[in-house]
């Protein structure tokens, strides 16, 4: 089974269906989908475009960039996306790792790019106008596409690769997740059954296409028929405006990392709108404050809440249900619960035996939705996996517990990496950036909970100088090189930072300095 059946079938059953509309009211339907996706299809097929090859996007969210994906999909490629809102040289690295074969992006990215004068590396350069435009839409894409030869639907297989996300890496550098037809599918086709997906349902398209909420957004709507509401990144922060879509779009099924519904329970003013369409709301990525939690479940009391966890090496592993309304006096966050009946997983002690009843271990996965590791990191893909029984587990880093009834609670991380608005963050990349500065002796960064926003990311610095640095200097600077999410939300200076026994920095103390 390939991803693109999906489209294929949609097309077949509910042609006339609007399959995806932007909040704007521009819309398409599925058969528009899958005519528009076949004719860039064509075009990347007849510039060269081979099964096997990675195509990178380029494009702000929108219904252009949905017929991108699908267009390089049924190439028989693997789509590549490009966050948008991210630095240009983080942007041109992946898009350089990868070794994309096309990009298709809008000409304001054009200036961006640095793949012209790469060597022995020439990609297919196809220009958008404007991603999203109205008039762009229904002749998508505008790249110069001329009637050519109709190629055949790539017959790709579970094996091959669908799509490459990008993750936050310890090296400074992000690392490329691959993950196959098989390994979405499996996903997919289990929400199919979990969630009871339907036709007349509507979906939030709120995750950014490189993150991998979008798989489920996208791919579980085009399987059902449903219609994906596409949310751009210019509200997808506005508490507002959000819960506003929700309510004029009559979404029914919303899927977020927890802090934007935070934000939402708590700015949206949500009792002042009909919320009546909704009936599911899941969320991923990261730990739900359970003080915000319980004001949500509030504000909107009838949809069932899902707790989804995951990385994305498996996408989602583990769920669980909410039962609410949540207990007053309940102050621990809710489980992640059971693993998904599709995977296996087991808990491993750092002596590497299975860790019993009660005791805490590192939750690893096995199964069909697995990735098979990292884009051209030989080394560190082998090194996530941990061979069981005969099986290959994929080893999350995260440290659960799994309680009497088979629930699993998580306490932490095995590292130093973190979940923040939903995406996965690798302390020591964000370390990489701040010693890029001129002025920067010594960095050392930790993260600490926080209430109100998940988590706290704090920076300690000593100057060249000795002096502290202007504060908006240090957060422009930084916004060139990481993403706006990675941005520390503190930055302290000191004249030297505390080291330990072997001159390694001691991050215990930085962190109850962090906490004072």
């Amino acid at each position: 089974m390939k991803l693109h059946q999906y489209l294929l079938d949609a097309a077949h059953h509910w042609p006339d269906k609007v399959a995806l509309q932007e909040i704007d009211g521009n819309s398409m339907t599925y058969e528009e989908l899958d005519t528009h996706s076949n004719r860039l299809r064509d075009r990347l097929v007849s510039l060269g475009v081979q099964p096997g090859d990675r195509v990178g996007f380029w494009l702000h969210k929108s219904i252009d960039a949905v017929v991108t994906l699908f267009a390089i999909l049924k190439a028989g490629a693997a789509y590549v996306p490009i966050d948008p809102t991210g630095p240009a040289a983080r942007n041109n690295y992946i898009l350089s790792d990868c070794r994309v074969a096309a990009i298709v992006l809008e000409k304001r990215f054009e200036t961006m790019l640095g793949v012209h004068d790469a060597e022995e590396w020439h990609p297919v350069i196809l220009s958008i106008d404007e991603a999203g435009d109205s008039r762009q839409a229904r002749a998508t894409p505008s790249c110069n596409v001329q009637e050519e030869t109709s190629f055949a639907v790539s017959r790709a297989g579970t094996e091959d690769l669908a799509f490459i996300l990008y993750t936050s890496g310890s090296t400074g550098k992000p690392k490329g997740v691959q993950l196959t037809h098989g390994n979405a599918v499996s996903f997919v086709e289990w929400c199919a059954k979990t969630f009871a997906l339907t036709q007349s349902d509507r979906f939030s398209s709120h995750a950014p296409f490189h993150f991998d909420l979008s798989v489920f957004d996208i791919f579980s709507s085009v399987k059902h028929g449903g219609t994906l509401i596409i949310i751009g990144e210019e509200i997808g922060k506005q508490p507002h405006e959000l819960a506003q879509v929700i309510a004029d779009h009559g979404i029914t099924i919303w899927y977020s990392a927890p802090s934007i519904l935070s934000l939402m329970a708590q700015f949206g003013q949500l009792e002042t709108r009909d919320y009546s369409a909704l009936r599911l709301v899941l969320f991923a990525g990261e730990v739900f404050p359970i003080n915000h939690l319980k004001l949500l479940t509030k504000r909107w009391p009838h949809p069932l809440y899902f707790n989804l966890y995951g990385p994305t090496e498996t996408n989602v592993c583990t769920y669980h249900q909410v039962r609410t309304p949540i207990p007053a006096e309940q102050m621990e966050p809710v489980p992640i619960g059971k693993v998904c009946s599709h995977l296996e997983g087991i808990l491993l002690q750092a002596d590497g035996t299975e860790a019993g009843e009660g005791a805490e271990g590192e939750l690893c996965i096995y199964g069909p939705a697995v990735t098979r590791g990292y884009w051209n990191l030989p080394e560190q893909s082998q090194g996530c996996f941990v061979e069981v029984d005969g099986k290959k587990y994929y080893r999350t880093g995260d440290i659960v517990r799994e309680e009497a009834d088979g629930t699993l609670r998580y306490l932490g991380r095995k590292d130093r990496m973190i979940k923040k608005r939903g995406f996965r963050v690798e302390l020591g990349e964000i370390e990489v950036c701040l010693y890029r500065h001129p002025q920067i002796r010594e960095a050392a960064v930790v993260a600490l909970a926080d209430d109100s926003v998940g988590m706290r990311v704090h920076a300690h610095i000593v100057s060249m100088e000795g002096k502290p640095l202007s504060l908006i200097d240090m957060k422009t600077f930084c916004s060139k090189h990481i993403p706006v999410y990675m941005i520390p939300d503190r930055f302290s200076f000191h004249s030297s930072l505390p080291k330990t026994s072997t001159d390694k920095i001691d991050y215990q103390t930085l962190k109850t300095w962090s906490g004072s």
